[in-house]
């Protein structure tokens, strides 16, 4: 209880509108117009398809880096890659451009940290 007496509502992921996503919930509300009705259907299937392209680029930069540390012989083709993966994920409009160099940048920045000097370009 507040001072007062009154009871504000838990923050807890079960209250109503707390981490509200049409994929998490079971009581969803659904818009009465057409228009937003397939706006919704749209935005649920660009954020999965968002969601895939994110987490392979993720996996892919993990990958490299774990390879790097490594220091393995495939370190070169699991940079190039990582950078391929970064390249199409910017492409697509999941993450900015600016943001994809910076991602390649660092992951540049840690292979020659770790004396990987070879230069990697993601174009054959």
């Amino acid at each position: 209880m507040a001072p007062g007496g009154v009871a504000y509502p838990s923050a807890s992921p079960s209250a109503p509108g707390a981490g509200f996503h049409p994929s998490n919930s079971e009581n969803v509300t659904v818009a009465n117009i057409k228009s937003q009705i397939k706006r919704n259907r749209q935005n649920e299937r660009l954020r999965l398809k968002n969601k895939s392209v994110r987490s392979e680029m993720r996996t892919r930069t993990k990958s490299a880096v774990t390879a790097i540390e490594a220091g393995t012989e495939n370190s070169a083709e699991a940079i190039r890659m990582a950078v391929r993966r970064i390249d199409r994920a910017a492409a697509k409009g999941v993450i900015h451009k600016n943001q994809a160099s910076n991602r390649k940048s660092r992951l540049m920045r840690r292979a020659a940290k770790a004396g990987d000097q070879e230069p990697v370009s993601s174009k054959k």
